[in-house]
């Protein structure tokens, strides 16, 4: 269900979140920088050291999820990979977090992550799953009209923890992005049609070793910008993408099955020009002489280049035929 002309999510709180990042590399450091615009107190922590990075931008690192937890932040955002999700969050030390902590994600899929924080974490704790639709390309001018999916999983009404939600959720609101309140189940049936189809075609594209050409068609730009911008994300994001996605399966297998319709339809068409060409060919030399022979024969075999060298030969002029 889209949001996009929905009033402001939160309450006008003067009190800003504490909300602990965890997981600080490209995206977690994007995502960052919009929650420091709205106000909100960031904490981070990875597995590699940006304490430098922290400390040119006002955040404070912990080395470990030991230290960060104690510091009782209002919400936990994941930003791991996909694949190292599951070992983060097992990482993380429940007991030193406040109970109406609130855990949330920016996973590309959506029921592993809910399906992950349901089965681990203690049941007070609240979930929202979310997936800003966009990343550092796409949104370094802004975030103004992108897409902003969230599942509220799991989040007491009328308690304080609905009231940091819905203050958390405002953050992506007010920033300008466009609101879409989606399951879980569903993003991912989108997704797996959408980001994950994407991300093969352009994969794909990559193994053909594309280049820019002096008559490069606007189509074949499009071509090369989606190549370049799928392979710049990781192969590990793309095995995420259908590993994490039930329904990335049977996308792979539509794929298949259109590429083989298609080639289909092409040599079939081939295969009428070739039937056609040998009848003709057939019926012609009966009725002429052994040493005339027609224009309709297939070509010599010495002579075969490509496909192009079954097509039809044009009926030739009176003029053409006085001049032979």
């Amino acid at each position: 269900m889209s949001n996009s002309g929905m009033e402001s999510l939160g309450p006008n709180s003067e009190t800003p979140l504490k909300i602990a990042i965890v997981g600080f590399g490209n995206f977690g450091q994007f995502i960052a920088k919009g929650i420091q615009r709205q106000g909100h107190v960031v904490l981070a922590s990875s597995r590699s050291d940006y304490s430098d990075y922290c400390n040119e931008n006002g955040i404070k690192f912990f080395k470990n999820l030991e230290e960060l937890c104690e510091e009782e932040p209002d919400i936990v955002l994941i930003c791991s990979s996909i694949l190292s999700t599951e070992s983060v969050i097992l990482g993380i030390p429940f007991h030193k977090l406040k109970q109406d902590t609130i855990f949330a994600d920016v996973l590309s899929v959506k029921e592993f992550p809910r399906n992950l924080f349901l089965d681990v974490l203690p049941p007070e704790f609240g979930i929202v799953c979310t997936h800003p639709m966009f990343g550092p390309d796409s949104g370094k001018h802004g975030w103004a009209g992108l897409p902003f999916v969230y599942d509220e999983v799991r989040i007491l009404k009328g308690s304080t923890q609905a009231q940091k939600c819905a203050q958390f959720l405002s953050i992506f609101q007010k920033e300008g992005c466009r609101m879409v309140e989606m399951s879980c189940k569903e993003h991912d049936r989108y997704a797996a049609g959408t980001q994950f189809i994407t991300h093969t075609i352009g994969r794909i594209l990559s193994q053909l070793n594309l280049e820019s050409t002096p008559i490069n068609t606007n189509g074949y730009e499009t071509l090369l910008q989606l190549t370049e911008s799928t392979v710049s994300d990781s192969f590990d994001l793309y095995y995420g993408l259908f590993m994490y996605n039930v329904n990335a399966m049977e996308q792979i297998e539509n794929l298949s099955k259109a590429f083989e319709a298609v080639k289909q339809k092409l040599f079939s068409r081939l295969h009428g020009i070739l039937k056609k060409q040998i009848i003709e060919r057939v019926s012609f030399q009966k009725s002429i002489p052994e040493e005339k022979p027609g224009s309709y024969f297939l070509p010599d075999n010495k002579k075969m280049k490509d496909f192009s060298s079954f097509a039809e030969p044009s009926e030739k002029t009176s003029k053409e035929q006085e001049d032979e």
